[in-house]
């Protein structure tokens, strides 16, 4: 048995061709059957997202420690906090709509430096999506499904031989 790139088997590859399921990032296809390990790999996603934005905490606050040691001021110090609070809160915000709908190329590499501050937002926001479903699951589950639709109906409105279509009642050939 051949497997994907990711090293998950290609659980929802069709036999007579057609479109193929979009891989996500630590589950391959698994999503599309829910099969090959999808609930080990949603906890153990879970748990490593919520791990790591625990871990980036951890150095926001040796960092914020830092500062305080620099005695750098008040000021400095309400800026830096408030900095990372409202880009963890785009951040989250901005990965949890990439969720639902494909986002914009240009203002995702706009809004990147923002995302990279706000990390911690964009962890909590995988971690909560991991919960219900494999992050973006929803989103490529519709389109995918919607593209099966179109190829079957593709394919079945061309099936047949034409020459043995019967000829429309009242019109004779001459």
């Amino acid at each position: 048995m051949s497997e994907n790139t990711d090293g998950t088997p290609p659980s929802a590859a069709p036999a007579g061709g057609g479109p193929r399921p979009e891989p996500i990032r630590f589950f391959g296809t698994t999503w599309v059957s829910h099969d090959h390990g999808y609930g080990l790999r949603r906890a153990g996603v879970a748990v490593g997202s919520l791990a790591a934005a625990a871990a980036g905490c951890l150095v926001l606050r040796f960092a914020y420690q830092g500062l305080a040691i620099a005695d750098v001021g008040g000021f400095v110090n309400i800026l830096v906090v408030a900095m990372f609070a409202i880009c963890s809160a785009i951040a989250f915000r901005r990965t949890w709509e990439g969720y639902a709908r494909r986002p914009d190329p240009t203002a995702e590499a706009q809004l990147r430096s923002l995302k990279a501050i706000g990390f911690v937002g964009s962890l909590l926001a995988y971690f909560f999506r991991s919960l219900t479903e494999a992050p973006g699951e929803k989103l490529l589950r519709g389109e995918y499904e919607q593209a099966v639709t179109q190829y079957e109906r593709r394919r079945t409105a061309r099936t047949g031989n034409p020459a043995a279509r019967r000829k429309a009642p009242g019109r004779r050939s001459r």
